[in-house]
């Protein structure tokens, strides 16, 4: 009945009237109910998750590349396929995106790939993590809606992208996390000047806090961006896709590895694909998706390994604490995906998780925070245990940067040595 109860009350403040482009509407996952635009995340007939739905550009698809082409260099490049204003690069913004895609010519002989292996290194991104783009989507739905309020749950990527956005666009924000996180994910929260609140307890029970300040007074005005305003920011996700294809000359990548939080990363680059092709954008091709857990939070990979359907919650207990989402909302539909691809998802333990971060630092420079060592450590099992084919075109994601997570690293990074400065005393260390 509380679920019920949520759905009807944001139901009844659905706006009749809001500009958010080529966006029409939103549609339920599971029985296809359609809602006008509006703060809805459920559906009220079957409580089922509320996605957008969009009527898309149609005709020449050289025309839409080339106008594509010639736009900003962030993801508002894409704005004919978000749901967003046609002026949305005129409005103040973090402007995220477009972010190396990395040539991992060293990582890939230090895996064994073959073929092409390549990192979306998003950790270039404003706040250092992909939660920017997801972001910037929803500020604009916030936009829309006139709340004056940005607030989330979060396990510190999100929190932080949150107060930048909001300082920038000109909102308060309130955010909440998990008491005990990095302390370097809870500085760079904090300093955008917006209000910063630890939870006692791990993010689900932040997550549904914030599910009952929602329905409460006291949340009046409030655009929570993985909540109320869910159904667009997940499409934020979806600009990771395009970016990645355009980045590979409007192709496909063979297989793709990203790392599963709530799963919703996972499901929108799917759509987003799945848009490029009917777009004609992209030459239809197999793709296979894989997912990346952290064994101390694997409910997705031991849904999948053990031929389930239903994802069953965990207890998180991992350094990867941005991914530590025990009960995620998408794993059923990561599930489908993984399996319509014929792709996989696997889990790392927490030592491997600091050995791919290793890897990766030291083969291509790029200092990733432990989601991205999942991704890593994932992509090593999966060839290892022959379920990624070495020799196919293979993009690994990186969501974030790793001087968020110094504590993952910090016991074995340190000074090589510590000597007089003298020619004798470099001599003696051994270095010479």
């Amino acid at each position: 009945m509380r679920r019920k109860g949520l759905a009807i009350m944001a139901a009844q403040t659905v706006a009749t009237s809001v500009d958010l482009g080529p966006a029409t509407g939103l549609s339920c996952r599971e029985c296809g109910t359609r809602f006008e635009l509006g703060p809805i995340f459920a559906c009220a007939e079957c409580f089922g998750p509320l996605e957008v739905a969009y009527e898309l550009p149609t005709g020449d698809p050289e025309a839409l590349r080339a106008a594509i082409e010639a736009g900003p260099n962030n993801i508002w490049r894409y704005a004919p396929l978000l749901p967003v204003p046609a002026d949305v690069a005129a409005k103040p913004s973090l402007n995220p995106g477009f972010t190396k895609l990395v040539d991992a010519a060293n990582l890939a002989k230090e895996l064994g790939v073959t073929g092409k292996l390549y990192v979306k290194d998003d950790s270039g991104n404003p706040t250092h993590s992909f939660k920017d783009r997801v972001v910037a989507i929803a500020v604009e739905a916030a936009r829309a809606f006139g709340f004056t309020t940005l607030s989330c749950s979060s396990t510190g990527n999100l929190a932080g992208a949150v107060g930048a956005a909001a300082a920038r666009a000109g909102f308060r924000s309130c955010v909440f996390i998990p008491h005990d996180l990095e302390q370097g994910k809870v500085v760079m929260a904090g300093v955008y000047g917006g209000d910063l609140v630890g939870i006692e307890g791990n993010y689900d029970d932040v997550n549904r806090f914030c599910s009952e300040l929602i329905g409460d007074p006291l949340g009046e005005g409030w655009g929570f961006v993985n909540v109320n305003l869910r159904p667009y920011y997940g499409e934020g996700s979806k600009t990771l896709a395009y970016e990645i294809c355009e980045q590979l000359g409007w192709q496909l990548p063979d297989q793709i590895v990203i790392p599963i939080a709530s799963g919703s990363q996972l499901t929108k680059i799917d759509k987003g694909l799945q848009e490029l092709i009917r777009l004609g954008l992209v030459e239809d091709k197999p793709y296979k998706i894989f997912g990346a857990q952290a064994e101390g939070c694997s409910p997705v990979s031991t849904a999948f390994k053990a031929g389930h359907d239903v994802v069953r919650p965990q207890k998180p207990n991992t350094i990867a604490k941005s991914l530590a989402i025990g009960n995620p909302a998408d794993g059923p539909y990561v599930l489908d995906i993984a399996r319509r691809t014929g792709g996989f998802v696997e889990d790392v333990t927490d030592e491997q998780v600091v050995e791919a971060i290793k890897i990766l630092a030291q083969t291509e420079g790029i200092f990733a925070e432990t989601a991205g060592g999942v991704t890593v450590g994932v992509t090593k099992k999966l060839i290892e245990n022959g379920q990624l084919d070495p020799a196919l075109t293979t993009v690994v994601l990186n969501t974030g940067d790793g001087l968020k997570t110094l504590e993952a690293v910090a016991a074995d990074s340190g000074q090589t040595a510590t000597i007089r400065p003298s020619l004798d005393a470099f001599r003696a260390a051994g270095l010479a």
